[in-house]
């Protein structure tokens, strides 16, 4: 399995720790969730607006056609 480091500020270490113990997680398995979840949601976000561009613009389309 492939790897990543990443770096964070002392603050973030502490409030990924608080967070992963508020859900009794590791911080490895809650890291890799937002990192997952964050990803997915851009995913989601990216096809909303193309949906929305080619809603608006399918008339357009239709007549160039």
């Amino acid at each position: 399995m492939a790897g990543l480091n990443l770096r964070f500020t002392e603050e973030e270490l502490d409030a990924l720790r608080e967070r992963a113990a508020a859900e009794g997680r590791s911080m490895q398995a809650f890291a890799h969730d937002a990192v997952i979840s964050a990803v997915n949601e851009h995913s989601r976000l990216f096809n909303e607006a193309a949906d929305h561009v080619l809603k608006a613009s399918a008339e357009l389309n239709r007549r160039l056609a």
